[in-house]
């Protein structure tokens, strides 16, 4: 990661089905001065001689980009994730325009977390599985008769709205915060470690919505904003927990 790119968001395109599509979001990034990009399981696989092409002069973009084969991976040391869609989804998450969500990525970042905004693949965008590992969501305000964005647009009209915040605060300041915020590997394992306890408990009864409580936990860790004390705390709360059940 360059110097740079600790200063703005990742972009972060999960499962592209195209490399024309890939290398047209690079240059569209490019334009507005982003350059850290993070590719999950691409369907063409990676490098890919079509992205480069359609890069063009950004073709460095493409040569930095970090490639990861799940969600989980690429979002391991973020601490704010935004995720881009337009279908309506039962999940309850604060909705961002555009605008907002670079505001409050820059503020963000300024403050010293890692934020990162996700595009889905170009078919049916992103996934329940993705988005529940998101704090945010943003909606494009399109026409409801046609709603899907091509993957480059999406990524040219966030990147826009980057810039454009970055002309009117200028670029953020780091600031001292007491505790660390917890990236999204140890919010992750914190989950995993809930989830586990949880069923040791017989918590995910009846089985046939186990799977759909689940994702409702997952949803509420990613609606919360945890420091790496907090997230140190509650691991301690569940192995306390588990103690005193051991000795009853």
């Amino acid at each position: 990661m360059t110097r740079h790119s600790l200063q703005q968001p990742a972009i972060i395109l999960i499962r592209p089905q195209m490399g024309e599509n890939i290398g047209a979001a690079a240059r569209a990034m490019w334009n507005f001065g982003l350059d850290h990009m993070r590719i999950v399981d691409p369907r063409d696989g990676w490098p890919s001689q079509k992205a480069v092409a359609m890069a063009s002069g950004a073709g460095r973009l493409l040569d930095e980009a970090r490639l990861f084969d799940t969600t989980a991976e690429a979002l391991a040391d973020t601490t704010f994730v935004m995720a881009t869609t337009a279908r309506p989804r039962d999940l309850t998450k604060p909705v961002y325009s555009p605008e907002f969500a670079m505001a409050e990525a820059a503020r963000r970042i300024g403050t010293g977390q890692k934020v990162a905004v996700m595009f889905g693949p170009e078919r049916a965008g992103l996934e329940n599985d993705d988005i529940i590992r998101a704090n945010a969501i943003i909606s494009v305000p399109v026409n409801p008769d046609f709603p899907s964005l091509n993957l480059a647009q999406c990524v040219l009209l966030l990147s826009y709205e980057w810039q454009r915040q970055l002309g009117e605060v200028g670029q953020p300041a780091a600031q001292v915060t007491k505790s660390e915020w917890a990236s999204g590997l140890e919010v992750e394992k914190l989950a995993e470690h809930f989830e586990q306890r949880l069923d040791t408990a017989g918590f995910f009864f009846p089985e046939t919505k186990a799977a759909s409580m689940k994702v409702h936990l997952r949803n509420l860790w990613s609606r919360m904003p945890l420091t790496k004390a907090d997230v140190q705390m509650l691991h301690g709360t569940m192995r306390q927990m588990a103690r005193w059940k051991e000795r009853g």
